[in-house]
C-alpha cells in the first residue's frame, strides 16, 4: 500500500526566502522508507485553506515587506489555520512564519505587524542587532540535540502552552535572554533555524513525518522508520 499525505505551503511564493521548501523535501526522503510520498500545493495569497484537506503545512520565513503583505492576507485563514492546529494538525513554521502564528512581531521601523494569534507567543525587535550564526539546541522530551543557522533580528517570547523546541547550547534562540529555542504547541512546531532544520536534523524530520502518518492512518506500522535510523546508525563510520 502507498500512503499519501497532502501538505500545504504556506505562501511558499513569498514566504521561502532561505529555501525552506527543503523540509518538505527532506520528510519526502524518509517517506520513501514507509511507501508514502507527499504531494504539496501552494497556498498563497486569496487562496482558501482547509484544514480538512491537509495533513501536514509549512509556513517559512520572508523579507520584511513579504510578510507585510501576507500579514494582511493571512487574516481571512485564520480561523482555518487555528481549527487545523487546535485540531493537532502537524505544521512546521520557521521564522516569519513563526512569528505569524503568534499574536503579533514588531517590525523593522517599529509598525506592530499582526499575526493570527493561534499560539500565545509575540515577537519584539532589536536596535540595530540581529542574532546571525551557528546554534545548537537540545531537546529534553526526546533527549536529542539539533542543530542549525539562525538569522533573525526578532526576538520571540512563548505563552500560555508552549514549550520550546530545545534549550540553547550554542547560540541564541527565541531571544537570547531566557535560553529557549522555538516552539512545540500540539503537533505544531516552530524555530528560527534556516537551512532548513529538517534536511539536518534527521530525528525531527522522521518525528513529524510519523505525526502526519499516523494521524491520517492511525493504524498502519510506520516502524520501518525507525529501522531505517538503526541502518543508518550502522552505515556511519567515524574517522579519527
Amino acid at each position: 500500500m502507498t500512503y499519501t499525505l497532502h501538505a500545504a505551503h504556506l505562501y511558499g511564493d513569498l514566504m521561502n526566502t532561505y529555501g525552506d521548501i527543503g523540509n518538505i523535501l527532506a520528510m519526502g526522503y524518509y517517506a520513501k522508507a514507509v511507501d508514502a510520498k507527499i504531494d504539496v500545493d501552494l497556498v498563497s495569497l486569496g487562496d482558501t485553506f482547509d484544514p480538512n484537506k491537509y495533513d501536514f503545512v509549512l509556513f517559512g520565513g520572508g523579507q520584511d515587506y513579504e510578510q507585510t503583505i501576507v500579514s494582511k492576507d493571512i487574516q481571512a485563514k485564520k480561523a482555518a489555520l487555528t481549527d487545523y492546529i487546535e485540531d493537532g494538525g502537524p505544521m512546521l513554521a520557521i521564522c516569519g512564519g513563526y512569528q505569524m502564528i503568534g499574536h503579533y512581531y514588531i517590525g523593522a521601523q517599529g509598525e506592530k505587524i499582526p499575526g493570527i494569534g493561534a499560539l500565545d507567543h509575540y515577537t519584539l525587535s532589536q536596535d540595530n542587532n540581529r542574532f546571525i550564526g551557528n546554534i545548537t539546541i537540545k531537546n529534553d522530551e526526546t533527549n536529542q540535540t539539533y542543530y542549525g543557522f539562525e538569522n533573525h533580528n526578532g526576538t520571540t517570547f512563548l505563552g500560555k502552552g508552549e514549550r520550546p523546541l530545545g534549550k540553547v547550547l550554542q547560540g541564541h534562540g527565541n531571544n537570547g535572554k531566557d535560553g529557549t529555542e522555538g516552539v512545540i504547541y500540539k503537533n505544531t512546531f516552530g524555530s528560527y533555524f534556516h537551512g532548513p532544520i529538517l534536511a539536518r536534523n534527521e530525528a525531527l524530520a522522521k518525528r513529524i513525518l510519523k505525526l502526519a502518518l499516523k494521524r491520517k492512518y492511525p493504524d498502519a506500522d510506520f516502524s520501518a522508520l525507525d529501522q531505517l535510523n538503526e541502518d543508518l546508525t550502522k552505515n556511519v563510520v567515524i574517522k579519527p
